[in-house]
Order: C-alpha cells, then structure tokens, then sequence
C-alpha cells in the first residue's frame, strides 16, 4: 500500500466519512427523495442479518418493498427479519440461505432465484474481511471469493432477470478503503507476499468498483453504481478491526447513515438521473482515485480481471 495514498486517504476519511462528515453532507440532501412507495419493487440484499445490510432492509421495508434478505447464518437471518418485519408492519420480507463465499452456492441460488421471483434491485452488500488467510471448501481464498467472486456471480447470474423489470438496479456497497489501492490482477488469490486482511479487503473493493463501470458499459438497461457508506459502527468493523473501532469509536457513523446512500441509489428517481457506473459517497458522485495517487488500472488490466472472474464463474456454475 503506498504511504502517500494511506496518509491522504487517513486525512480525507478523517474529514469525509466519520458521523460529523455524514452530518455536514446531509445539509444538502433533499428529504423528499426518500419519500417514496416501494410496493410492488423487489429488492435482495446480501449481508442482510446485521450493521449496513440490515439498516438497507429496515428502510426499504418500511417504504413497502418486498425484500430478500441473503444471508450466511439462518438464525440471525430469521432473527433479523422478525425484528425488520415488527418495526416496519411489512410481511414482505424473505430469508434466502446462501454463502457468498461459495461459488456453487451461488451460482444455485440465482438461478433458482430467477426462475420463480422478480428482482428490481439487487444490493451487494455482503462483505468479508479475515485477517489471515483462509481458503474456502472450494480452495479460494476467501476474502475474495466473498466480496469479488460473489458479487460477480450474482451480479452477471441476475442480469437477464433484471432486464425484464422497469428501472433495474444494482448497488454495490464498496469502500473508500479501496482508494488506497491499484488494481492488482497478478495475486487475485494473495498467494505472494505477506497477506493483510485490510489491504487485500481494500483491494476487492477496488475489484468492485472496476466491475461496477464495466458492467454499466455493457448493460445499457440497467442502473449499476457503488458506494462508500463512511465509518460506520457495525458489527463486522468492530470484529475485523478491534483497534480501529476502539480508537474511532465516538467519531463513527450509525448504520442508519452508513446506509443511507444505499437506500438513496436503489429507491430514489435522482439516482437513476446520475450516469450509470459512478461511485457514489453521501448521494453525491465522487472521484474513485485520490489526487496524484498512481492508482489507475489500464483496460488490459481491467479485461484481464473480468476473463479471470469469467473463468473462475464457469470453473464452479452447475
């Protein structure tokens, strides 16, 4: 990771992504946005059953979407959607039990999915950030599996269905971790030096996004971006990065804002006026690499990451 990119990005989040940053950007949101009748739209969320994933869902709910919660473990799944259900007196939440870090599982349930529900709008919110490496029963490595080879698959899986609906969308919940990193198509796998989860977690991320301006160049008809949702105090930041929660604590966002943009890109008519493919943070598109950071990605090297990713999607589909 370069030091420069890691000090201007420690100062920018510092400014941008802690609860004040949230606050001084919400001055300038138009509440009325929001203000929308989802009935009838159907949204799956993945990483449902806690922190961002679930602060998505609540608010989705409670406009009347019909929401698919993806999630890893049954009982915080049915325990997430019973909470979802009480607070926003919408029946229409459904538990799918699927793990984004295996291929095949995913791969089975999209098509599964596909062939019996509508989908409007898909949020790839799931995430995963080990500190050591790990390899999934499928033999990769599972930070990636999860936020990159997941996404990919159910992504690309549900594209034709999502063609057939009015105003499809996806959103990706990526990072502004990812700022710090230049695409590296060489160690997909993190098989050579030494493995550090944030830096390879900040890396996917960057994966993300690269997909997310591809796919929004090759599918016309939908609406593809992704986001950055801050510091936020979830869960998953307060098991992967003990010390960083417990120095950023009283400066981290709820997961009520962290999701806000979330909400924002898959409900609101202003999202879909902004081009197709951009990196959102705070409702607003922002530059996906920091000044003079030496971060760009060359088309080979982005056409080299999609024919790795194909390979990969073909090596594990039923």
């Amino acid at each position: 990771m370069s030091v420069y990119r890691n000090a201007v990005w420690l100062v920018k989040g510092l400014q941008e992504y802690t609860k004040s940053g949230y606050e001084a950007a919400a001055k300038h949101f138009v509440p009325a946005d929001l203000d929308v009748n989802l009935s009838g739209r159907s949204f799956m969320i993945t990483g449902a059953n806690s922190g961002i994933g679930k602060a998505t869902a609540q608010e989705i709910a409670n406009r009347g979407g019909i929401v698919h919660i993806v999630c890893r473990n049954k009982d915080r799944a049915e325990a997430a959607k019973d909470e979802i259900v009480e607070r926003s007196k919408n029946q229409n939440v459904h538990v799918h039990i699927v793990d984004m870090s295996i291929a095949r599982q995913v791969w089975e349930f999209a098509q599964s999915f596909s062939q019996t529900d509508a989908v409007h709008v898909l949020i790839n919110n799931a995430g995963c950030m080990v500190n050591q490496r790990e390899l999934t029963e499928e033999g990769l490595e599972k930070n990636f599996a999860t936020n990159t080879l997941g996404t990919y698959i159910l992504t690309t899986a549900l594209i034709p269905a999502l063609k057939k609906v009015q105003d499809p969308r996806v959103v990706t919940v990526s990072s502004g971790g990812m700022l710090t990193q230049k695409l590296n198509v060489d160690d997909l796998q993190c098989e050579k030096g030494t493995f550090e989860g944030t830096a390879v977690y900040a890396q996917n991320k960057r994966q993300q996004v690269i997909l997310t301006e591809r796919w929004a160049s090759q599918h016309k008809e939908i609406h593809f971006s992704s986001m950055h949702p801050g510091w936020a105090d979830t869960p998953a930041v307060q098991t992967s990065m003990p010390s960083f929660h417990a120095k950023m604590q009283s400066k981290l966002r709820t997961e009520a804002m962290g999701a806000d943009t979330v909400v924002w890109l898959a409900a609101a008519a202003a999202a879909v006026k902004q081009p197709s493919g951009l990196f959102f943070q705070d409702r607003k598109a922002v530059a996906t690499h920091l000044p003079l950071a030496s971060s760009r990605s060359t088309p080979q090297e982005e056409e080299k990451l999609l024919a790795a990713l194909e390979e990969f999607a073909l090596k594990f589909k039923p």
